[in-house]
């Protein structure tokens, strides 16, 4: 039981100890997004952050081909402005707004969306089948869920402009080399080493987990002087709570400690 009941079942939400596992589930379309499934994904989100039972969340992909190819492009016609296409509410927004720590299992294609969905995600690990691409140019269009901020950041903008102005795939060794993904691991085992790390951040102090989120998220656009100024700020506060004197005390006496989000 999760606590929690997703409103559509292409979205599917699991939670094992502290992990939650949202996994996009439409493989017979290569987990394209419909606006159905946004609408899920802002409901698992909001869900995540108020729980005290989700301390990390994993998310993937169902079957083997994809992690997701991004919008259901076949739905964009929808829209009858380009105003209100402007406007919608988009899933790479949904999980921007997650608190928690957040890793993506990337199984598959990235491509699109799906590329956008995966770099919101804090820690990416990938199959050795994955491949990543920025098509939207093929489409005569470039993204729009913070595609070239991501890419320039993860990968320099030599490498980034290569990937948006031609709309190619990269496979999973070179968005390793390039430093897009953290590990490359053999599809049977990349759902276990995912679980395997989030296990591993629920363990820790969730308050200072959540924080560091935030203080990664601030040194992308603060100066550096600012960002060294808004860190000694949130160590403070985390300083502050339950946890950080429980981590002091199980310090002391020399055993393990155990964090209640406090």
């Amino acid at each position: 039981m999760t606590g929690f009941t997703s409103p559509s079942d292409e979205i599917l939400v699991t939670l094992d100890g502290f992990v939650a596992t949202f996994t996009l589930n439409r493989p017979q379309k290569l987990n394209a997004v419909t606006q159905e499934m946004s609408d899920a994904l802002v409901a698992a989100t909001e869900w995540a952050n108020e729980s005290d039972d989700v301390r990390a969340v994993v998310l993937t992909g169902a079957g083997d081909r994809a992690f997701s190819a991004g919008s259901d492009i076949r739905q964009l016609d929808k829209y009858t402005t380009p105003w209100e296409f402007r406007n919608r509410v988009d899933y790479c927004d949904a999980l921007r707004e997650l608190r928690k720590p957040v890793i993506a299992a990337v199984n598959g294609y990235a491509l699109g969306g799906g590329l956008e969905t995966a770099m919101t995600c804090d820690i990416r690990i990938a199959s050795s089948t994955a491949s990543f691409a920025a098509p939207e140019i093929t489409l005569g269009w470039i993204g729009g869920g913070g595609m070239s901020t991501f890419l320039a950041h993860s990968i320099g903008a030599s490498n980034a402009a290569l990937m948006l102005m031609t709309g190619d795939a990269i496979s999973a060794e070179r968005a390793l080399a390039w430093g897009l993904v953290s590990e490359v691991v053999e599809p049977a085992a990349l759902l276990a080493r995912a679980a395997e790390l989030a296990a591993t951040i629920a363990s820790r102090a969730p308050i200072a987990a959540e924080t560091a989120k935030t203080n990664l998220r601030a040194a992308y656009s603060l100066p550096q002087l600012k960002a060294i100024e808004y860190e000694r700020d949130l160590q403070t506060i985390c300083f502050a709570t339950e946890d950080a004197a429980e981590g002091r005390a199980a310090f002391a006496e020399k055993r393990a400690a155990t964090f209640h989000r406090r």
